[in-house]
């Protein structure tokens, strides 16, 4: 029996020592840390009780190990938890003066006491301390004991823990700390009320000298090194905690509060990046635009290396707002989309001629930006030059409902309405987007030209993902397919070659911003009421967005693309490695003859044409609908037929010929541009005449404004045909208004309300059109 109660108090007693330590013997809230790839700290953001905790790390540097041992625990490796001999000193020594002047604690003790806040300095709370600490040397190794104290020793003010306390007192990573730096930090958490800007400086000095003269006596250091260090002055005023990307920080806080997260970001260039920024806030700002974000990526991991989500700015400018995943109106953006979806669906060749003349579609009256019309552009030129009208008419020959199914598979967040709800203006700015999510779809297009050219001519179903920021994740691109995903890789790189030409448009006052030693496929964009600047670039292995304006949209004169955000693409640009250009995609396209003046396939008649390569899709667009063959007599002045020359006198040739309005509009940019030639007054069968209204728009809604005098203005009317020098008959409600001849304009002067205006010439061709006259 008594041997049964010897082993049952045994027996609980090794329960309960077993079971006493805490599972976790440390659970105070801890600062949210990011770093860099190379685990360089780029911010912090203080634990919710207010103290500069770092999370846990389970490592320490060599210098303040050695510091820390050699003034807190010699005999460290040496003893169970507890030094007898440091006891025994300690109790005699407090007996002695009647108080508490000796610990005699290990470091396993005090890291226990550290555990077990708010208790009373009592000797049965160090009795409980010494079990505790025996009980943790069995349960962990003596580093991870080190550890556990140099995460939460106190340093004085709200600094806790070694991490917090290197960044606060010396503003650099505890692994770069000199000897004295590292004995300054080891003698703190002894007496940590000593750190005080201003206070303390002499006892501090002391302690620190007293330790660096002990390394010298125990030989760890050689003379020489210790006189250098005494030599170091004392941390003064703590330094703030660095925030080098605060709001990648604070975007991180939400899902990791009180974690060390290492990310992806690079921290020179993030850097470098953020003095761009600050250089251009300080122009930017004399014109009152206060807010700016960037985004940097990798094209090939996908990787985030750059993140700027607002400007240094104030306050009251919202500074702390990050810009990047906030939606703005796209502008000019989405152009480059639209474009690659033509030439993707065989719709156009990439430089297919469009209408750029004055358009009304509905209520809707899109223009563009200078205010002035080519008659005809090619598409690619269209692009490179952002004209709108163009963008407008290739988005309504496309199909809306069929380029929003295209955006909707690059997975835009903030296009949150059907198709019908944004209309022609879509490709306007009339959506909003966010700057995160247009430089993962351009990243994504880059990926996918990329991939086709290092595989057999593949693609990966996964190539529209979303970028990472976390340094443990990785892109996972899929399964290999040799279908398309969404975008061929073709009209990927066609698209690519356009915009690499945005670089120096003609007549662009800004083509200094761009070194011709790199090649970059680059859009800006500029929202409607100038309040959104965008620029977006790529290259081969980067992707680089960029956008300006005011957080709370107020728009500002000069606030557009080209000035207000390209500069500040280029310059990053011009602090990223030079990138290749990409590979011609041979294997998704063909070699076909096309019409030089039109850009479509050649036709029979047409006589200028060259060899280019275009997408495998675009084989099934229609020959060149421009060229005619056109009958001549011999001075090939006038249009013959045989009803007045012999058909041996007739010379057959090809002319580039243009609808009316069109050829309005072309001709003024085009001097070379040459009309039909008129039929010879002996000639019949002249059946070939077009008219088209130049002003009035259908069913507009015009306002006829006074002159000084009080006389209402002239509605001025214009028509353009095929055959100018033909006579015009003009109607207002079917009543004559008059002729004209060669130059086709009239003014009129009606009255408010709706009327309709015919013209007549005088072949019997008629064309109409509705207005209204407001009051």
């Amino acid at each position: 029996m008594h041997h049964k109660i010897k082993s049952t108090v045994i027996a609980v007693f090794l329960i309960t020592y077993y079971f006493c330590l805490p599972t976790q013997l440390f659970n105070d809230p801890t600062a949210t840390i990011i770093t860099s790839k190379n685990n360089e700290l780029l911010g912090a953001q203080i634990a919710k009780d207010g103290q500069w905790r770092f999370p846990y790390n389970d490592s320490i540097p060599e210098k303040f190990k050695t510091c820390i041992l050699q003034f807190e625990d010699e005999y460290f490796y040496r003893h169970p938890g507890f030094n007898p001999v440091s006891i025994f000193k300690a109790l005699r020594e407090n007996l002695k003066s009647g108080s508490v002047k000796r610990g005699g604690s290990t470091i396993t003790q005090q890291v226990i006491r550290l555990s077990r806040k708010g208790q009373e300095r009592t000797y049965f709370e160090k009795f409980i301390e010494l079990i505790l600490a025996t009980r943790l040397e069995l349960k962990t190794s003596k580093d991870n004991i080190l550890n556990f104290y140099a995460s939460n020793a106190p340093f004085g003010g709200n600094v806790v823990g070694l991490d917090a306390a290197s960044w606060r007192y010396f503003n650099r990573d505890p692994y770069y700390l000199s000897w004295a730096e590292s004995a300054t930090l080891a003698v703190l958490p002894n007496a940590p009320s000593l750190i005080f800007p201003g206070k303390n400086q002499e006892r501090l000095l002391q302690k620190r000298n007293a330790l660096l003269k002990k390394l010298l006596d125990h030989k760890i250091l050689d003379t020489l090194t210790y006189e250098l260090a005494i030599t170091e002055t004392l941390p003064q005023k703590p330094f703030p905690l660095p925030q080098i990307a605060p709001h990648l920080l604070q975007k991180i806080a939400k899902t990791r509060s009180g974690k060390r997260v290492q990310t992806t970001l690079d921290l020179q260039l993030q850097r470098q990046v953020n003095q761009i920024v600050k250089n251009h806030y300080n122009q930017l700002k004399q014109n009152e635009i206060h807010n700016a974000a960037i985004l940097v990526l990798d094209v090939r991991t996908r990787q985030v290396l750059a993140y700027v989500g607002n400007a240094p700015t104030d306050k009251s400018r919202q500074k702390d707002v990050d810009i990047m995943d906030k939606p703005r109106s796209t502008g000019s953006i989405l152009k480059p989309l639209l474009y690659a979806a033509l030439l993707d669906a065989g719709d156009i060749l990439p430089n297919t001629l469009v209408a750029d003349t004055p358009s009304q579609f509905g209520n809707y009256h899109p223009e563009n930006y200078n205010n002035t019309y080519d008659g005809a552009v090619t598409a690619s030129r269209a692009l490179s030059r952002s004209l709108n009208v163009p963008a407008v008419k290739m988005l309504q020959q496309f199909g809306l409902d069929r380029f929003y199914h295209y955006l909707k598979q690059l997975h835009l967040k903030d296009l949150t309405y059907h198709a019908n709800h944004y209309g022609l203006s879509l490709i306007l700015g009339g959506a909003e987007s966010n700057l995160w999510d247009l430089c993962k779809s351009y990243a994504a297009l880059s990926s996918t030209l990329n991939h086709y050219s290092e595989t057999s001519s593949e693609y990966f179903e996964n190539e529209f993902c979303e970028p990472i920021v976390l340094a443990s994740e990785t892109i996972d691109f899929g399964n290999k397919s040799q279908e398309k995903i969404l975008y061929d890789a073709a009209s990927i790189y066609l698209t690519y070659e356009s915009l690499k030409e945005v670089n120096r448009p003609e007549g662009d006052d800004h083509w200094e911003f761009f070194d011709s030693s790199k090649q970059i496929a680059w859009k800006t964009g500029t929202s409607f009421g100038f309040r959104d600047a965008w620029a977006i670039g790529t290259t081969k292995d980067y992707v680089v967005g960029v956008w300006t304006g005011n957080a709370d949209g107020e728009g500002r004169p000069g606030l557009v693309g080209i000035e207000a955000a390209a500069p500040l693409l280029f310059d990053v640009f011009d602090i990223l490695p030079n990138s290749e250009w990409f590979a011609k995609p041979f294997d998704a396209m063909q070699q076909v003859t096309i019409c030089k003046q039109s850009g479509h396939r050649a036709s029979a008649h047409c006589h200028d044409t060259e060899e280019r390569f275009i997408q495998n899709s675009g084989l099934k667009t229609k020959p060149c609908p421009y060229h005619i063959l056109v009958h001549l007599d011999k001075t090939e002045q006038y249009r013959v037929n045989t009803s007045c020359e012999s058909l041996s006198n007739i010379t057959h040739k090809p002319w580039f010929v243009l609808p009316p309005l069109m050829a309005h509009y072309y001709k003024s940019k085009n001097p070379f541009y040459k009309p039909l030639p008129k039929f010879r007054n002996d000639c019949l069968g002249d059946n070939d005449i077009a008219i088209a209204f130049i002003y009035p728009k259908e069913d507009n809604t015009i306002f006829l404004p006074k002159d000084f005098g009080g006389n209402t203005n002239d509605l001025i009317i214009k028509i353009a045909h095929s055959k100018p020098e033909s006579t015009v008959f003009w109607y207002l409600d079917e009543r004559y208004m008059g002729s004209t001849k060669d130059i086709h304009e009239l003014a009129i002067k009606p009255s408010h309300g709706e009327h309709s205006i015919t013209v007549v010439d005088a072949f019997g061709n008629e064309a109409k059109r509705k207005i209204t006259i407001s009051k």
